[in-house]
């Protein structure tokens, strides 16, 4: 094996590992010198020189010329005679330069150095992926999905790095193929087996921040602060902001003309409704934007408690709620308080019955038509005068004056 097949077997590999041919060609004097320490005790007086464009490695030993009873070390000397085989006009003290063809390091040699090589570039590579990667974290990666599998999905990056993102860290209606573009944030840098494992998060609160970043100017230029993001990733998240600027609105600014800014967000996050409220320290008014879009009527907060009452109109209860408890759950979240949802007059109301539970008292002809005008509760047929009834049902005066005394008599 001739220098120019060693530099290019070691190329070859440089090409698929991302190493630039500079650190490779640094990387390749280091082990030859090893070598050359192994074999002589000491590589000072060698010169190795190596030219990265042509792919070229010379090995050049540099010795003193002394007299032929005077020679004490091999390695830095050589004899008159010795220098004089070479050119006749060599002179005692004067320096003798020669080249060491690779092929006296004999062949093994030379494979350990490939092998070595092969280890320290690998190395090199790890600390850079490991080095690039934590400094990026928490940033947006663009990438190409290479492998899709059951419980991950295996990203290569523009370097041909290997990125991992668990199912777990997948939006649950995210659907990627082979070859997909895709973009998600750095969320940590593990080791395994020796290996750096980059996990990438598409379900990370700091996925969602990025995106605004991306979409939002005040906030890339400061003017707008996040000031916290919760998330139930798909489906829906808050996120409280807060301007710098008392000309500018916050929330306006996020939502962008018709929404014009927000729905990019929306159509990355498939479709995970996004609730962008205005951040205060008034902690009654935080709460109550926190429930958006729900209408709240009174807050009670208890601080030794950690916790919070709140009243609504009964049509708002549900909004507050939100579908499956996501909005109070997440309204909770952002808050750091627990919330109960009240209707206004609760205590009031809870009494009502219905009138089916009258069945045994009263006949059931005649709570058909008492609903048959909307009457179904107890307390709904006792807000109308016994004149009202009469004139609004088919039902004799005798027997509406029954029915509200049984209804009565329940409540007392």
């Amino acid at each position: 094996m001739n220098s120019n097949d060693l530099i290019e077997s070691f190329s070859d590999f440089k090409e698929f590992k991302n190493v630039d041919r500079v650190t490779m060609m640094r990387i390749l004097e280091e082990v030859f010198r090893g070598i050359l320490k192994k074999n002589h005790g000491d590589d000072a007086n060698f010169d190795i020189i190596i030219n990265a464009e042509k792919g070229d490695l010379e090995i050049w030993r540099n010795r003193e010329i002394v007299p032929d009873e005077e020679l004490e070390d091999s390695n830095t000397q050589i004899t008159l005679t010795k220098a004089r085989q070479v050119d006749e006009d060599f002179e005692v003290g004067e320096d003798f330069s020669e080249e060491v063809p690779l092929e006296t390091f004999g062949r093994r040699a030379v494979i350990t150095a490939r092998q070595t090589l092969i280890g320290k570039l690998l190395e090199l590579q790890k600390e850079d992926v490991i080095k690039k990667y934590k400094d990026r974290l928490g940033e947006i990666v663009i990438g190409e999905v290479y492998q899709v599998w059951k419980k991950e999905i295996l990203v290569l990056d523009d370097d041909g790095n290997e990125l991992i993102m668990p199912k777990t860290e997948q939006i649950p209606t995210d659907f990627f193929k082979k070859g997909d573009g895709i973009r998600a944030v750095v969320l940590r840098v593990d080791i395994k087996n020796n290996n750096p494992q980059i996990i990438l998060s598409r379900t990370a609160p700091e996925f969602l921040e990025r995106l605004f970043e991306l979409e939002v100017p005040e906030i890339a230029d400061g003017l707008i602060s996040i000031r916290h993001i919760v998330r139930e990733p798909g489906e829906r998240a808050k996120v409280a902001v807060e301007s710098f600027d008392d000309r500018i609105d916050p929330v306006g600014a996020c939502v962008g003309m018709k929404g014009s800014r927000i729905h990019g967000i929306v159509r990355e996050l498939r479709n995970e409704n996004i609730d962008v409220i205005n951040y205060t320290n008034n902690t009654a008014l935080y709460i109550s934007r926190s429930l958006s879009p729900a209408k709240i009527s009174t807050i009670k907060i208890d601080e030794d408690k950690n916790r919070v009452s709140v009243y609504l109109r009964p049509d708002q209860v549900s909004l507050a709620i939100g579908k499956g408890g996501l909005n109070i759950k997440l309204a909770a979240k952002l808050t750091g308080y627990e919330i109960d949802v009240f209707r206004e007059n609760e205590k009031e109301e809870e009494f009502d019955i219905d009138l089916d539970e009258f069945t045994d008292e009263i006949d059931n002809w005649v709570i058909d038509e008492l609903k048959a005008i909307g009457l179904d509760t107890a307390k709904s047929v006792l807000t109308l005068t016994t004149e009202e009834l009469v004139r609004r049902t088919e039902l004799e005066e005798e027997t509406i004056k029954e029915v509200v005394k049984i209804l009565k008599s329940e409540f007392e």
